[in-house]
């Protein structure tokens, strides 16, 4: 009898385990199935992210650093500052266009990014005599220039920036304007430097590039220090940037306006 009393357990033990194994594998364990979709979560985020930058052999006039399919081109260091003070800039650019139709408004703080000499931001300055031109440069040579000048006028409201290859220093959501002349295409953190200026921006801010025209073969600049519209636009877009308009009422550049939404 107990003989018999032991075979029968025997017989529940097995059969109870053979009904948990039909289970687990009718039913796999839920970790299983979050491993497997942690495990694609992660092959999606390594296969989206992307390297913002390429590196390949620099043409002659650029750096090799390649940015949304253009190589950015070498900086024009503080020994060309007489080329942008040139007696004959402003028949060849009507740069006094540029400074006449720049959409501020007094009281405005603008900033001037890669202000070089200051050649507009003084002019700038005095369109707003109530507001605030901040000058912003990397080269200290560059900001020197401009304190000397700053010296030698009346024009008080122009104030000099340091900044750096990937920020331009200035205050988050205070600046009403950003203008870059002739200076983006050199940028060699493009990407980093304008999410720096947008945050600069205050909402409804504008961002006004002035570049030369790659479009036109006629523009007697080297290619990599020009620009079109279309990858201009490519460019601020990754910024969150809307564009507006492109003016091109002067002779050699574009004159695209964005704006912060």
């Amino acid at each position: 009898m107990r003989q018999g009393l032991r075979s029968l357990g025997l017989l529940i033990t097995l059969a109870a385990v053979a009904t948990t194994w039909q289970s687990s594998a009718d039913n796999p364990p839920e970790t299983s199935a979050a491993n497997s979709t942690n495990k694609s979560t992660d092959e999606s985020a390594t296969a989206s992210a992307q390297p913002i930058y390429e590196q390949r052999r620099p043409s002659r006039d650029g750096i090799g650093k390649i940015y949304m399919g253009r190589e950015i081109s070498h900086v024009m260091g503080h020994r060309g500052a007489d080329w942008l003070e040139r007696s004959n800039r402003e028949r060849e650019e009507r740069t006094d266009l540029l400074i006449e139709r720049l959409p501020v408004e007094d009281g405005d703080v603008v900033a001037d990014i890669g202000a070089g000499t200051g050649y507009f931001s003084f002019p700038i300055a005095q369109r707003i005599p109530n507001g605030r031109v901040l000058a912003v440069d990397i080269q200290p040579e560059m900001l020197e220039l401009i304190e000397e000048k700053k010296r030698s006028t009346a024009i008080g409201n122009v104030q000099t920036v340091r900044g750096t290859i990937t920020d331009p220093n200035l205050p988050r959501a205070a600046v009403d304007l950003i203008f870059i002349v002739d200076a983006y295409h050199e940028f060699s953190h493009p990407r980093e430097m304008g999410e720096a200026l947008v945050r600069a921006l205050v909402p409804g801010g504008k961002l006004v590039l002035i570049e030369y025209r790659a479009e036109d073969p006629g523009v007697p600049i080297k290619p990599l220090h020009k620009m079109s519209e279309s990858q201009a636009i490519r460019e601020m877009a990754q910024l969150g940037l809307q564009w507006l308009q492109t003016a091109d009422y002067l002779p050699q550049q574009h004159v695209l306006i964005f704006e912060k939404l």
